[in-house]
């Protein structure tokens, strides 16, 4: 009936619509350090058994397959698309990029809920009291803490993640700290909260804690940024494939809401 098709067709505009918001979303954080794009994965809907496969028919014989009328799609879910970005030289001093798989680790203000948080931006800068901190809007801590003493200079963090500078007069190294990874065995579940953070659920199961250049942990790039991941081309080819399909959509409805208009018209007739 031209019912199910109208609601199957509404499925799939809400459904469309929902995607055009992620691909916009997308194409938005393009410059964003360290984003990660998504992508929305569909599923089809319940489906309405009108005859059942391998039932007898009126000659004895079993029917190879059925009848099934679906009734629409929705999206299941979203997918960070874990790939990484490109290697940015900025020459900042504190900026550092992670080549590999790891997370970088921060602690959240108290003021908006506290915790540990990820992410894969490594824009740091230190705050008024020399801690370093990612230069987001809210300028989470780093942890470990790492502590950069006042008028230090030539500041270099090695692929280990070790944190070192003079300080004049010296000219000794001093060491500041040490930057630490935390990888998931399912990273594609980490919540996003926004500014550039991420945090742990059940589905990301607990963060494994290491160092940097040692076993599976992504190695730091000192000086360097990691860009987003979002490649505007193919986000604009889905743009376009994702507004046809919702065209249709809507020609769906019109077509379903001619065949209504046929149907009531019968009695007239």
């Amino acid at each position: 009936m031209a019912v199910s098709a109208l609601h199957s067709a509404a499925t799939g505009l809400s459904s469309l619509s929902r995607e055009i918001d992620i691909i916009a979303n997308n194409l938005a954080n393009v410059n964003t350090v360290g984003f990660k794009g998504l992508r929305a994965n569909f599923e089809d809907l319940l489906y309405v058994a009108k005859e059942q496969p391998g039932v007898e028919n009126g000659q004895g014989d079993r029917t190879p397959a059925g009848l099934f009328v679906g009734l629409g799609t929705r999206i299941s879910n979203t997918q960070f698309d874990q790939g990484q970005g490109d290697p940015i030289n900025t020459g900042g001093d504190f900026d550092v990029m992670i080549n590999g798989k790891g997370f970088f680790q921060v602690q959240v203000p108290e003021a908006i809920g506290g915790g540990i948080a990820y992410t894969r931006a490594g824009n740091f800068t230190p705050n008024s009291e020399g801690q370093l901190v990612l230069n987001n809007s809210i300028g989470s801590i780093t942890l470990p803490n790492i502590g950069i003493e006042d008028g230090a200079t030539d500041i270099s963090i090695s692929p280990e993640g070790r944190v070192t500078g003079l300080i004049p007069p010296g000219t000794e190294r001093q060491d500041f700290g040490q930057l630490e990874l935390a990888m998931f065995v399912n990273p594609g579940g980490l919540t996003a909260i926004g500014a550039n953070l991420l945090i742990e659920n059940d589905a990301s199961g607990p963060p494994i804690v290491g160092v940097p250049n040692e076993g599976v942990f992504g190695s730091i790039l000192h000086r360097y940024q990691e860009a987003s991941n979002v490649d505007p081309v193919k986000e604009l080819v889905s743009l376009i494939k994702t507004q046809r399909a919702f065209e249709l959509n809507s020609q769906t409805i019109q077509a379903a809401d001619q065949a209504l208009q046929v149907i009531s018209n019968l009695r007239r007739t």
